[in-house]
Formats: C-alpha cells, sequence, structure tokens
C-alpha cells in the first residue's frame, strides 16, 4: 500500500513540474493563431520557423557569449575567494576571525533590493558597468557570502593534521591549501557551482542594472525584448527561452553523476 501511494504521489509531482515544460514546447510550435485559439492543444501545423526567428532576432550567439562571459567569471571568483576564505577563518582561531565569519554571515540577510542604487553607482565608479566581464565581477562579489558560509562549515570536517603534516613536509600555508585540501573541496565546490550557475544564468535584475548596451545583453534580456509595449511574440518568447535553457539542461546531462554526489557529500559533510 505505501510503495503504490508513494508511486502516486511521485507521479503526480512528476505531472506537476514536466506541465510547464510541455506547455512551453507545444506553444513554441503553433502559429499566434492557433495560440490564441487553445494553448493546450497540440500544433495544427507546427512551427518550426519560430525557433529560427527567436535565433536570428535574439542574436542568440552573442547572447549566449556575454551569458557565459558572467557566468564563468563570476563563479571563478566565488570558488576562488571564498574557497580560500573559508578555509582560513575556519582554521583560524579567534574573536577577530569569529567576527569577520559573522560578517559574511549576517550580509546574507542584507535584502538586495536595499543595496541595488548604491551598487550600481558603485559600479559605475569603477568601471564595472556596461560590460559582461564587469557584470560577472560585480555577482561573485555578491555570491561570497553564502559561499564562504558553505566552505567554512566543510573545512571543518577536514582533520588538522593534515595541514600540520604539510608543514612538517615543507609546505607553506598556499601550497597546503591549493595541493591538499581544495581538492578536498570538490564535493561542496559542485554544489557551490550549480546553485551559483543556476543564478547567474538566469538572473534578470543584475543585468538590467549594469548593461546599458543592447549588445552586451545576457540571454534573459535579449529574451526580455520580445515583450513590446501593445504586443507578444509568444511563439518566438517560448523558442527563445527553450534555447536559452538547452547549455543549462546539457550540462547537467554531462556532470549528472557529479552534481548529484557534490550535492549529498556537500549535505552531509556541511
Amino acid at each position: 500500500m505505501y510503495s503504490v501511494l508513494s508511486l502516486v504521489v511521485l507521479s503526480l509531482l512528476a505531472v506537476y513540474f514536466l506541465f510547464p515544460i510541455y506547455m512551453a514546447i507545444i506553444n513554441s510550435l503553433k502559429s499566434p493563431g492557433d495560440m490564441y485559439r487553445s494553448v493546450l492543444s497540440f500544433p495544427t501545423s507546427p512551427q518550426f520557423d519560430n525557433y529560427v526567428q527567436a535565433f536570428k532576432k535574439a542574436n542568440m550567439l552573442r547572447s549566449a557569449w556575454n551569458t557565459v562571459v558572467v557566468t564563468v567569471t563570476g563563479i571563478a571568483g566565488i570558488v576562488f575567494f571564498s574557497s580560500l576564505a573559508g578555509y582560513k577563518l575556519s582554521r583560524t582561531r579567534g574573536r577577530l576571525s569569529n567576527f569577520v565569519f559573522m560578517l559574511f554571515v549576517a550580509s546574507m540577510l542584507i535584502p538586495f533590493q536595499t543595496i541595488m542604487v548604491t551598487l550600481t553607482k558603485m559600479a559605475k565608479g569603477l568601471g564595472l558597468q556596461g560590460s559582461p566581464l564587469g557584470l560577472g565581477i560585480v555577482c561573485a562579489g555578491l555570491g561570497i557570502n553564502m559561499a564562504i558560509f558553505l566552505y567554512h562549515g566543510f573545512v571543518k570536517g577536514i582533520p588538522r593534521e593534515l595541514d600540520e603534516s604539510a608543514q612538517i613536509d615543507g609546505c607553506g600555508e598556499f601550497r597546503t591549501y591549493f595541493t591538499i585540501i581544495f581538492p578536498l573541496l570538490l564535493p561542496i565546490t559542485f554544489t557551490i557551482v550549480i546553485l551559483n550557475m543556476l543564478w547567474l544564468w538566469n538572473d534578470f535584475l543584475l543585468p538590467v542594472l549594469l548593461l546599458t548596451d543592447f549588445r552586451n545583453y545576457t540571454l534573459v534580456l535579449t529574451i526580455n525584448m520580445f515583450f513590446g509595449k501593445y504586443s507578444r511574440e509568444w511563439g518566438l518568447i517560448l523558442a527563445s527561452l527553450i534555447l536559452s535553457s538547452i547549455p543549462i539542461v546539457v550540462f547537467f546531462a554531462i556532470f549528472q553523476r557529479w552534481i548529484i554526489q557534490g550535492i549529498t557529500d556537500g549535505a552531509v559533510k556541511g
């Protein structure tokens, strides 16, 4: 009885999560007339041209490259600086270390809306506004606090004896970290990469604040251009959304085993 009930519940959850994807796919293949008649029905004549037009009008290659620059820059900065900070703060005992760590934790509670005006002015003053690279640097700064919190907790599960053994063998602090500690942080690193990749790839608010030239737009901003004041090109919008999600789907399909292992190990040890 329990197994049957579980199967029913899981099936309903699967339908609940897959139904929006089904709606997006079938409606991306419809003409405007078919869509206005019924959004639930199959397209009478599939309009694959919607994908071609969306790819051309949205300039997908350029927008995808801008998104990749933002995502890679942000994730690289988050992983590099937060892993170093999390390791150092975890291994350093004292009130100052605890105070600095609590500052990072407390910053997680500050709503982004309260700092976005100041952040925009600072980014402009530092020359980071208007470019995907600058946006990636800003995103790295915003994502470091959560990553430090996760790394700090994970490092506590790594024995201090490893550090002491490396020091006896003549390793400095940086060499100890890069050759011994960081490889042990891969599980939580995968978790951090996944969380921040989903955020950076799909973020709308930060790009709309910092990117002023449409040639530097990310995928999300480019798709938003299909929403006109008096019209909505839903076929192109849905087609472009599906095209923009393909890289994320491919990433998860290729690295599925490591992603699941990283989430599991990170949850257990962190």
